[in-house]
C-alpha cells in the first residue's frame, strides 16, 4: 500500500556499494571462513551460492520473527530483504534467519497466554543460539509482535555485538461508524455484546474491519510503545518506528538499517556502549510520556539485565511519577500510532523532552552520534493535537504510575493515562484465574465498587504472566470500567484501561500478600500517592500466611514447567538467568 508519498516514474540508479575493509582476524566469522581447516564449513556457504568474497566479508545475521500468525508479523520477511540490500551494499554479507512469535492478540483470553511471555525468553536464546552457532559478526533485528521487541532487544545486549533494530511497523486503523478503531475495539465490543449494548451483526461488522491489513496493533500498546523505546533508548534509527508496516517507504528506513550496522561493524558500536543507565532512564520516560504500556516496565529491566545493568520496577517507576504525559495516544487517549506517524512520530515527542531538559541528550546511539546530535533539526509540529508541547502537558506526572503497600511491598504499576479518579476503595473479589474473572465479568456478577482479584497468574504461579485484556476490555464494554478496580500479579495489554494493576509483588505462588486475600477484605488504591494497601494488620497478614498453601498448576513439563522453574520476580524483569553481570566473557569477543 502507496504512503501517499510521490513515487518515481523512473527506476533509481543502484546504490553505490561503499567499501570498507574488516579485519576479519577480530571477527567471530572468522571461525567458520578463515584458514585451510575451514574448508568443510566453506564448501556449506559455496552451496548456497555465496562467492569468495562474500565468504571473506563479514557475516551479518538478518533475523525476523516473520510468521503467518498475525498481522504483526507478516510483512517482515518483505522487510528483511531490504534489510539485507543495506548489508551487501556496504561491504557486508547478510544470512536471514527466523525466530519465533506468541501473537498476544490470538493467544489473549485462554490458556495461550501463559506462552507469552516465555516466548520473549525463546526469541532471546534462538537468536543468541544461532549467532553462536553460525560466528555471525553483527545482527539487524526486525519484530512485530509485543513480546519480539524486546526479545530481540535482549538478544541484541546479551551478544553485544553490532547491532541495529528495527520494528516492522503499526497497522493502520480501522474504519467503523465512521470513526477509528482498533483490535482493542473488538474486545471491549465482546463486552457490550455481553451486556446486550451491541448487535451480533455490529460486533461481526467491527470484527471485519478493525485489522485492514498488516503490522502491529495500532494505538500506544505494547508493540508500538517498545517501537518508542527502541529509538529513544538508542538501539533503533532515528524515526524508523513510524511508518506503518504497509507503507512501501518503511523499506527504504530498513535498508538505511542494514547501512547502519556496516557502520557500527566499522566504528565498533556495541549495544552495550548504547544501552545505559542514563538511556534506560530515556526509553522510561519516553514511555511515560506517550502513556505507553505498563510491560514496559517488564521489559526494560530485562533488558537492562542482559547488559549487566540493575535496573528494576522501582526505577522505572520512580521515572514515570515525574515525567509529564504528553502524547494523546489510545489507549487512554484520541489518536493512534499512524496518527503520531503523521505528525512527525517519535522523534516529535524525544526532541519536545529534550528540549525541556527531560532527557539525557549525550547518550550515544547506533548512528555513532548522541540522541541529541540526532534530533537537533526536528521541529515541533503546528496545528495538531496528538503531541503537547511540555508546558502545557496533559497531566504534569507520566501516564504509568508505580505502587507500593502492604499488599504489593515489591510494587505494582497501573496506567493511568485518561483516568479521571486515580483512587478507589472497595472490597475484594478473589479469583484464583483470568478464566473464573471473565466467567463472572460476562455474566454480570461484577457489582459496582468490586476490587477484582486475579492471583496465581505472575510468573512463577501462572506459568507465564498472562495478559487481562479480555477480562479488562469485557468490563468496559460494559460500561464498568472506571466503575471497579481489578488487582493482579498477572499483567495487562498495552491496550488495557482503567483501574487495572498488574505485575503485584511478590505474586501469590511465592507466598505475596496476594494469595492470602479473602473475599470482603477492604483494598484501598491511590495512584495519587502510589500506595495501594488492603485493611489488615501485620498479624492477620502474618496469620493466614502460616496457613497458606501455594496452589499447583497444570503444567508440570515441558518449556512452561522449565521457565515456571528458573523465572524471576516481576519486579526485576522476570528473566530467567543470570545476566550481563555474571559473565566471564561475551559472544562478541570470541
Amino acid at each position: 500500500m502507496p504512503d501517499g508519498s510521490r513515487i518515481a516514474k523512473k527506476r533509481k540508479p543502484a546504490r553505490k556499494r561503499t567499501v570498507r575493509k574488516f579485519n576479519k582476524a577480530k571477527l567471530p566469522s572468522r571461525h567458520v571462513t578463515e584458514g585451510p581447516e575451514r574448508a568443510p564449513h566453506r564448501s556449506y556457504l559455496y552451496a548456497m551460492g555465496l562467492t569468495e568474497k562474500e565468504i571473506h566479508q563479514p557475516l551479518v545475521g538478518v533475523a525476523t520473527c516473520w510468521n503467518e500468525a498475525a498481522p504483526c508479523n507478516i510483512s517482515l520477511s518483505r522487510q528483511a530483504q531490504a534489510a539485507k540490500r543495506g548489508v551487501a551494499e556496504n561491504g557486508g554479507t547478510p544470512r536471514e534467519f527466523t525466530t519465533i512469535t506468541v501473537t498476544d492478540g490470538i493467544a489473549m483470553g485462554h490458556a495461550g497466554m501463559k506462552s507469552s511471555l516465555v516466548s520473549r525468553e525463546v526469541i532471546a536464546d534462538s537468536v543468541e543460539l544461532t549467532m553462536r552457532g553460525h560466528c555471525y559478526d553483527a545482527l539487524v533485528g526486525l519484530a512485530g509482535c509485543d513480546k519480539s521487541l524486546p526479545g530481540m532487544m535482549m538478544a541484541m545486549l546479551r551478544m553485544n555485538v553490532p547491532s541495529v533494530f528495527i520494528y516492522g511497523g503499526t497497522i493502520l486503523p480501522g474504519r467503523f461508524q465512521g470513526r477509528d478503531v482498533t483490535v482493542v475495539d473488538v474486545f471491549e465490543g465482546v463486552g457490550m455484546h455481553a451486556a446486550g449494548n451491541m448487535s451480533d451483526a455490529d460486533l461481526e461488522e467491527l470484527e471485519s474491519v478493525a485489522c485492514p491489513c498488516a503490522g502491529s496493533c495500532g494505538g500506544q500498546f505494547t508493540a508500538n510503545t517498545m517501537a518508542c523505546v527502541s529509538e529513544a533508548i538508542g538501539l533503533a534509527l532515528p524515526g524508523s518506528a513510524g511508518a506503518p508496516a504497509s507503507f512501501k517507504s518503511r523499506d527504504r528506513v530498513v535498508r538505511e538499517t542494514g547501512a547502519a550496522v556496516m557502520n557500527c561493524l566499522s566504528k565498533n558500536i556495541r549495544p552495550r556502549d548504547v544501552v545505559t543507565k542514563d538511556s534506560l532512564d530515556n526509553a522510561a520516560k519516553v514511555v511515560a510520556a506517550t502513556g505507553g504500556s505498563t510491560n514496559a516496565a517488564l521489559h526494560l529491566p530485562a533488558m537492562a539485565h542482559e547488559a549487566g545493568i540493575k535496573y528494576t520496577l522501582d526505577d522505572v517507576a520512580m521515572i514515570f511519577k515525574k515525567t509529564p504525559y504528553i502524547a494523546d495516544l489510545m489507549p487512554g487517549g484520541k489518536y493512534t500510532a499512524t496518527d503520531m506517524y503523521r505528525i512527525g512520530g517519535a522523534p516529535v515527542v524525544i526532541k519536545e523532552l529534550l528540549d525541556a531538559g527531560i532527557l539525557k541528550g549525550d547518550c550515544l546511539t547506533v548512528t555513532g552520534k548522541t540522541l541529541a546530535q540526532n534530533h537537533r533539526s526536528i521541529k515541533f509540529p503546528k496545528k495538531q493535537d496528538v503531541v503537547y508541547r511540555v508546558k502545557d502537558a496533559i497531566t504534569p506526572t507520566g501516564g504509568v504510575v508505580g505502587l507500593k503497600g502492604n499488599l504489593a511491598p515489591d510494587g505494582a504499576i497501573v496506567k493511568v493515562a485518561g483516568m479521571q479518579n486515580l483512587t478507589f476503595k472497595g472490597p475484594a473479589r478473589v479469583f484464583n484465574c483470568e478464566e473464573d474473572a471473565f466467567e463472572a465479568v460476562v455474566n454480570g456478577k461484577i457489582n459496582e465498587g468490586d476490587v477484582i482479584i486475579i492471583r496465581y497468574e505472575g510468573p512463577k504461579g501462572g506459568p507465564g504472566m498472562r495478559e487481562m485484556l479480555s477480562t479488562t476490555a469485557a468490563l468496559y464494554g460494559q460500561g464498568m470500567g472506571e466503575k471497579v478496580a481489578l488487582i493482579t500479579d498477572g499483567r495487562f495489554s498495552g491496550g488495557t484501561r482503567g483501574f487495572c494493576i498488574g505485575h503485584v509483588g511478590p505474586e501469590a505462588a511465592v507466598g505475596g500478600p496476594i494469595g492470602l486475600l479473602k473475599d470482603g477484605d477492604i483494598i484501598s488504591i491511590d495512584a495519587n500517592k502510589g500506595k495501594m494497601d488492603v485493611a489488615l494488620s501485620k498479624a492477620e497478614l502474618a496469620r493466614r500466611k502460616k496457613a497458606w498453601r501455594p496452589k499447583k498448576h497444570d503444567f508440570q513439563s515441558g518449556a512452561l514447567w522449565r521457565y515456571a522453574q528458573t523465572v524471576g520476580p516481576a519486579s526485576g524483569g522476570a528473566v530467567v538467568h543470570p545476566g550481563g553481570k555474571a559473565e566471564s566473557h561475551c559472544y562478541a569477543d570470541i
